[in-house]
């Protein structure tokens, strides 16, 4: 008798439930960006001051030290970018669609993987910023 079933009678064949590749995920992974932001930020300004402190004078002009601070901007940005792809590789995991706000483990891996993303272009476009202060600043004055 099964063999005599039409499309409409068969039945839907379920994915099986899909689990998150770790057992449990951490939030570490969400704070990586602004970190490397804030590190990227405190380590350019006290270069430069420094740099006029004790290499230029207060009216020298900064020479070698944007070279140095757009040296550390693109390994931030490097840095920032690979924590975003990560980010939206585990937003992207399984089969679901967005909004994240089943209280499941798939969900919730996403949902971090969404806001890690979302942190990550913050941090990328704040960095830039950052660095844009030694485009237009050329001198310790």
């Amino acid at each position: 008798m099964s063999e005599h079933l039409n499309e409409r009678q068969r039945p839907i064949e379920q994915p099986p439930p899909e689990a998150p590749p770790q057992e449990r995920d951490t939030l570490w992974l969400i704070t990586f960006s602004p970190t490397i932001w804030a590190a990227h930020f405190l380590l350019s300004y006290l270069a430069v001051s420094v740099w006029c402190a004790k290499v230029a004078g207060r009216s020298g002009e900064l020479g070698d030290i944007r070279l140095a601070i757009g040296v550390l901007t693109l390994i931030a940005l490097i840095g920032i970018a690979l924590t975003g792809w990560r980010g939206w590789r585990k937003h992207t995991f399984g089969h679901a669609t967005a909004p994240h706000d089943f209280d499941t483990p798939g969900d919730r891996h996403r949902f971090l993987g969404f806001a890690t993303l979302l942190l990550s272009g913050l941090s990328f476009v704040a960095t830039i910023f950052v660095a844009l202060s030694m485009v237009f600043i050329r001198s310790c004055t």
